[in-house]
């Protein structure tokens, strides 16, 4: 079946909430989904994971980041930063939301198959 994968390429929360809205949407359609967050996106999931936005969304009625990313891990969407993008933040693995693994371009897309969609947000 078709994956999606989607890089992250901003350290922007609206546009990390966007791209996990996506992929738990495809995970939800029984797609395998996963999302990389390169270079100063990494802070992204510096613990404890918060945005500007999450007031608002939670008003909405919405879940908060961090709520979206535990759906989101929920339906077995994969999370990987990179490695090069926590160095570049200051960032360990031992910052990191659980479950989230580090990890590198080269290998993300080595493993984006030939039927996948690849998205940047």
């Amino acid at each position: 079946m078709p994956g999606l994968s989607i890089i992250v390429a901003s350290a922007d929360g609206a546009r990390f909430y966007a791209a996990l809205e996506a992929a738990a949407a495809a995970a939800a359609l029984s797609h395998p989904a996963r999302l990389f967050l390169q270079g100063e996106a990494a802070a992204l999931l510096r613990a404890p994971v918060s945005f500007d936005g999450d007031p608002a969304r939670r008003a909405a009625g919405q879940p908060d980041l961090v709520s979206l990313i535990a759906e989101a891990m929920a339906m077995d969407v994969r999370l990987i930063v990179c490695q090069t993008g926590m160095a570049l933040v200051g960032m360990t693995a031992n910052e990191l939301v659980p479950q989230v693994r580090a990890g590198g371009l080269v290998s993300f897309l080595a493993d984006v198959g030939p039927d996948d969609r690849l998205l940047t947000y």
